[in-house]
């Protein structure tokens, strides 16, 4: 395990500088900016399975066709929400998330059904974006440092992609070139330890939920708001890990406070921070819950403070959560229930606590995950089973979803992400 060299007092006061510059500009997991900028079009890049899952193990529950073509692209009416055809960068290996970097020039995918070499790796690519139309250029096509990446996001210094690779159980932290190119891997951590249950703690009453309690599958990995350490989740260890970053090397050692138990079986898959960065809210796939953590950006630390059912009361049989997000404003929780096929709304109290505000029905089969346009007026869903997007009007007030009666044939969906292009992008 490497460990951070000593560096001269100015060197680290510049490179301080450096990323907190990069930090305030930057921060954007698999979504766009949030600052809107109206008289720009505005794009969105749907990720999508393209090929069949292949070696899948007996308890795999999300075995998609591949009925989508690549990376779709649209041009997005910011009035009705409406997303226009405007291409397709066809690609057959399941570019299944998307992250886009802060200066909007640069996509990258995860490659969930590639398998490259003796060890079955997946790959990840990097994309030139014309913004002025919205096009994509590929630039390099790298290992992902093991096998079905399902995540992807970029550090807050723009210098690093970080990989959670579900099927190989591991995290990777990936080097950016100038050009915008992916570099081999600087660091692969591998999960190892117990598994947990079969059967998860917080499962509703009748539940046959079980997908990842077989093996270890890291399933999100994302820096926190200062870029000072990165998370990642393990759902089949029932696990969140916590690792100091190093922006120099690109390296990740554990963090004093290195592991945060989940509920046996409960099945931690993704989290999202709140805007004030000491608010974290983990969603669990198998338990059907929703954690809030305090979290500490000095050391790391997770603590937990409130759980809540992401179902409604009274609901009985399987559900499999997706994802989770807050809300721009920092005001609501969505969370997203698959076979329930609905997002569950949430109002934050001014502790950081959570209270139900209402169920919105997905539209579709299986809403894999979610994303608001930069102004935060808009929700898409992408219904991975019933092969659409439908789209949502956001009352910013309430928190509630309006369907727009507008459902987007994709095939396949996984994965929505927006960028403002150019003035005069028409």
């Amino acid at each position: 395990m490497q460990t951070q060299a000593t560096c001269p007092l100015v060197r680290w006061l510049l490179s301080s500088a450096m990323l907190s510059l990069a930090i305030s500009i930057s921060h954007t997991p698999c979504s766009s900016l949030h600052a809107d900028e109206p008289d720009r079009p505005l794009w969105a890049y749907v990720g999508t399975f393209s090929s069949p899952l292949r070696d899948t193990l007996p308890t795999q529950v999300d075995l998609p066709p591949g009925n989508g073509r690549g990376i779709h692209i649209f041009r997005v009416n910011r009035t009705s929400g409406a997303l226009e055809s405007a291409g397709v960068f066809e690609l057959g290996t399941s570019p299944s998330h998307l992250a886009i970097n802060a200066e909007g020039t640069r996509l990258y995918s995860a490659n969930e059904t590639d398998r490259v070499g003796e060890d079955r790796q997946g790959t990840v690519s990097a994309f030139a974006i014309d913004s002025r139309d919205g096009s994509l250029k590929r630039l390099n096509t790298v290992v992902s440092g093991g096998a079905g990446p399902t995540y992807v996001s970029l550090h807050p210094s723009g210098r690093f992609l970080l990989v959670a690779n579900y099927f190989g159980g591991s995290v990777a932290v990936l080097p950016i070139e100038r050009d915008g190119r992916l570099g081999e891997a600087t660091d692969i951590q591998v999960d190892a330890g117990p598994i947990g249950p079969t059967r998860a703690s917080h499962a509703p009453p009748g539940s046959f939920a079980f997908s990842g309690h077989d093996r270890t599958h890291a399933h999100m990995i994302q820096s926190d708001p200062a870029g000072r350490f990165v998370l990642h989740v393990d759902l089949g260890m029932d696990r969140i890990f916590v690792w100091k970053f190093n922006a120099d090397r690109g390296t990740l050692t554990p963090a004093d406070h290195h592991e945060v138990a989940l509920p046996p079986g409960d099945g931690p898959r993704h989290f999202d921070f709140h805007p004030n960065g000491r608010w974290f809210y983990s969603i669990q796939e198998e338990g059907s819950t929703v954690v809030l953590f305090d979290y500490d950006p000095a050391t790391g630390r997770l603590t937990p403070r409130q759980t809540v059912s992401s179902l409604p009361p009274g609901y009985a049989g399987s559900n499999f959560c997706s994802e989770i997000l807050v809300s721009h404003d920092g005001k609501f929780v969505y969370a997203g229930n698959r076979l329930h096929d609905s997002i569950g709304i949430f109002a934050i109290n001014t502790d950081g606590t959570l209270h139900f505000v209402d169920y919105e029905w997905t539209r579709g089969n299986y809403p894999r995950s979610f994303e608001f346009t930069p102004a935060g007026d808009f929700l898409y869903s992408c219904n991975q089973r019933a092969d659409n997007i439908a789209v949502f009007r956001v009352d910013q007030e309430t928190g509630k979803l309006d369907f727009t009666e507008q459902y987007v044939p994709v095939g396949n969906p996984s994965c929505i992400i927006f960028l403002q292009g150019r003035p005069g992008g028409d």
